[in-house]
């Protein structure tokens, strides 16, 4: 294993077990989403600071559509490494939050599904660059989508157009996450495809929704790691 092998973030740690699990497996990240009302692994403020105290490697916390305020008293509650502004936060919130919290701030950016009529290139650059400028450490490539007239941020398992992400993702001058629809068995695929910093991903290693599958996680780490840097 090559020491720039891309970085492994699990999300939607919902339990100490299931944080240890990912660390013991190889992950570098895990991540805990954090008081999200649409997402069925949101866990309480308290529940996350449990789980980051107990598990051996760093912690990133998502919060979605917070005032810059509750997302600083979270901060402070659950000493995560990293937090990752998961909704419609704005490079301002991102420059206030880089001056006030003592760890990373991270930015989720969102692409249509590989299914969806293609997004505004332009447009996307605009925004990196804009969060890139206010102080963003990392940035996070996701897909979102309306079902049933719902917007859905992240956690859709769907891919994006991995060609677009590429092209997105190497000309980030930062870290940059690939994420959405990441199995076991495409892992390796993203990896060589997007050449990203990291891959992010929650259902394609689960057994059900909030519950990590073992075998699942052990497989997408052996892929994954099997990537030259």
């Amino acid at each position: 294993m090559t020491s720039n092998r891309c970085k492994v973030k699990i999300c939607g740690t919902t339990s100490v077990s299931d944080a240890r699990m990912a660390a013991d497996t190889g992950a570098d990240y895990s991540g805990i989403v954090v008081e999200v009302p649409f997402s069925e692994r949101s866990v309480s403020i308290d529940s996350a600071a449990k789980i980051t105290r107990q598990t051996p490697i760093p912690t990133v916390i998502l919060v979605f559509d917070r005032p810059t305020d509750w997302v600083k008293t979270a901060a402070a509650q659950i000493k995560p490494f990293a937090i990752q502004l998961l909704g419609h936060e704005s490079p301002t919130q991102v420059a206030k939050l880089k001056k006030s919290v003592p760890c990373e701030v991270w930015k989720s950016l969102f692409l249509p599904t590989e299914s969806e009529p293609g997004a505004d290139e332009d447009t996307i650059s605009a925004q990196i660059a804009a969060h890139i400028d206010a102080g963003a450490d990392a940035l996070l490539f996701d897909t979102a989508e309306v079902k049933d007239g719902k917007a859905r941020f992240g956690g859709t398992g769907n891919q994006s157009d991995w060609n677009l992400s590429a092209r997105l993702i190497q000309a980030c001058k930062v870290p940059a996450f690939l994420s959405g629809g990441i199995r076991p068995e495409n892992v390796r695929t993203a990896i060589e495809t997007v050449r990203p910093f990291g891959v992010d991903l929650c259902s394609g290693v689960e057994a059900s929704k909030g519950i990590r599958d073992r075998w699942k996680l052990e497989k997408l780490m052996e892929n994954a790691q099997s990537v030259s840097g």
